[in-house]
């Protein structure tokens, strides 16, 4: 009977300090697991980035970011229930929605995030200017389960290489270990892809600068004959350090994916949140100024894998009639 005193009391005392910290008023949150990648890719830059300006923009979200593997681990893990919402690359997406590899998925689009046009970073210091100067060197192609070794093996593809048999072909355990392994020369090039990607950041803020390597254009229409799928994309000038052109790539839309049986309420929520607070998110990361309502419907596959609480949002703002 005592216990049950002091069990009764401790709650009590829980309830009194959650409501003291919301003025007063308890507030029930709903709690949205967020899987991101490995630590140090951009996945993570944004997912946190994401989380928290959600969650400051609406008090009854609590969007809680883990790191995963990625990509590869992100879209299973949405399947099974174990992820509410995932960051996932376009390429994977695009092969999960279209049943390349694998059965077609039913995870649905909660936004497009951003752009990524793929490309190498090499020392400025290094002789390699061109992707063919790079056959047969050792190449950090990205963190394995990351989207980013199958965005290059389709670019590559079109080219007419073979990513693990033309190139000495690396993928980290985490993506941040990339850039010192360009820097101390134990690979040629580091492969990304996007604005604002922490891989190629570190390389271009290192004391001897770095050089950018994309398909040029005759390569660029090479490849996209092939793959269809890959648009033409750019780097702004200025998006890394000592960036003074533009570079032209091809690339895709990565995506915040989330379960099929994520509730049609909630997903509105989410996305009336996110784009109610597209300003604070831009200003937090810059790379963030592309997840705007168009850019979803712009970069979606077919407006039905988009989820239908999002759908509603958007009709409701008169993006989709």
């Amino acid at each position: 009977m005592n216990i049950a005193r002091v069990v009764c009391a401790g709650v009590l005392l829980l309830a009194g300090s959650a409501a003291a910290q919301q003025g007063g008023e308890a507030i029930q949150k709903t709690t949205i697991k967020l899987g991101t990648a490995t630590p140090g890719g951009g996945f993570p830059l944004y997912g946190n980035n994401f989380a928290e300006i959600m969650n400051a923009a609406d008090p009854t979200l609590l969007i809680e970011p883990r790191n995963t593997k990625g990509s590869n681990e992100n879209i299973p893990l949405l399947e099974k229930g174990e992820l509410d919402i995932g960051l996932v690359a376009g390429e994977p997406s695009y092969e999960a929605f279209m049943g390349i590899g694998r059965p077609r998925t039913n995870v649905k689009i909660l936004t497009a995030i951003y752009s990524n046009p793929g490309m190498f970073v090499v020392r400025a210091d290094s002789p390699y200017k061109t992707i063919r100067d790079l056959v047969g060197k050792p190449i950090a192609f990205g963190a394995k389960g990351s989207g980013l070794p199958i965005l290059s093996r389709y670019m590559l593809d079109g080219l007419g290489l073979k990513q693990d048999e033309d190139f000495k072909a690396i993928y980290l355990d985490h993506a941040g270990d990339g850039p010192a392994m360009v820097l101390d020369g134990r690979v040629a090039a580091l492969w990304g892809a996007g604005i604002g990607w922490p891989g190629f950041g570190a390389v271009a803020a290192s004391p001897g600068g770095a050089r950018f390597i994309a398909p040029d254009a005759d390569e660029i229409a090479y490849i996209r004959a092939k793959h269809a799928f890959l648009k033409p994309l750019t780097v702004p000038a200025g998006s890394y350090p000592g960036q003074n052109s533009p570079i032209n790539s091809v690339g895709s839309w990565s995506f915040v994916l989330a379960r099929a049986s994520l509730p049609d309420d909630v997903a509105y929520r989410l996305a009336r949140t996110l784009h109610g607070a597209e300003t604070a998110l831009c200003a937090k990361l810059a790379q963030a100024c592309e997840t705007t309502a168009a850019n979803t419907v712009a970069a979606a596959p077919s407006l039905d894998l988009i989820h239908p609480g999002v759908l509603r949002y958007l009709r409701e703002i008169g993006v989709v009639k």
